[in-house]
């Protein structure tokens, strides 16, 4: 039996198959150049990189940042706290809450795998003007999920939009037709 080529125009019309297919390179690419050789998953690098600037994070913040429910983060957090590459410390304005800070051996992953993922994104930025790319991230950031439900709540606390007469009525009505 002869198999043909799949027709792909039945899914490439599909956002989430566009994305599953862009996931798929990215994430190969990631685990070649950071995830393997750093023993980093996706996640754990999103972490780093959100800690980096150095100003310590609450466990609330990473979860709304990472979109991860506060025990996924805990189990995140304890396995970076574990190789050594982060703390939790009391935070001085709030002792009930703690503020989670990059260790120096944390920081310098962070500074390697950020100078990494560099690297690794300038292929694909090659194929997009610099606009382009812009547009690229904005339009993915949009339907990213902490963008989507701040759309459905303000759709839901927005008021209902004006009925509006279309344009040939309003006209019949001042002839008086």
């Amino acid at each position: 039996m002869h198999e043909s080529p799949v027709d792909p125009s039945a899914v490439q019309h599909l956002l989430g198959y566009a994305l599953a297919q862009a996931r798929v390179a990215a994430n190969r690419a990631f685990f070649q150049a950071i995830g393997e050789p750093m023993q980093l998953r996706t996640v754990e690098f999103s972490l780093l990189m959100l800690l980096m600037p150095g100003d310590g994070l609450s466990q609330r913040q990473l979860a709304q940042a990472l979109n991860l429910s506060a025990p996924n983060l805990t189990l995140v957090v304890s396995r970076l706290q574990s190789r050594g590459l982060l703390v939790r410390e009391r935070n001085p304005t709030d002792r009930r809450a703690q503020a989670i800070r990059l260790t120096d051996d944390g920081l310098a992953l962070a500074r390697q795998a950020h100078a990494i993922s560099l690297e690794m994104e300038a292929g694909l930025r090659q194929l997009y003007s610099p606009a382009e790319w812009a547009l690229l991230l904005e339009l993915l950031q949009r339907a990213s999920p902490g963008a989507l439900a701040t759309n459905d709540e303000q759709a839901r606390t927005a008021p209902p939009p004006a009925v509006r007469t279309p344009i040939g009525h309003q006209r019949n009505k001042i002839h008086g037709m």
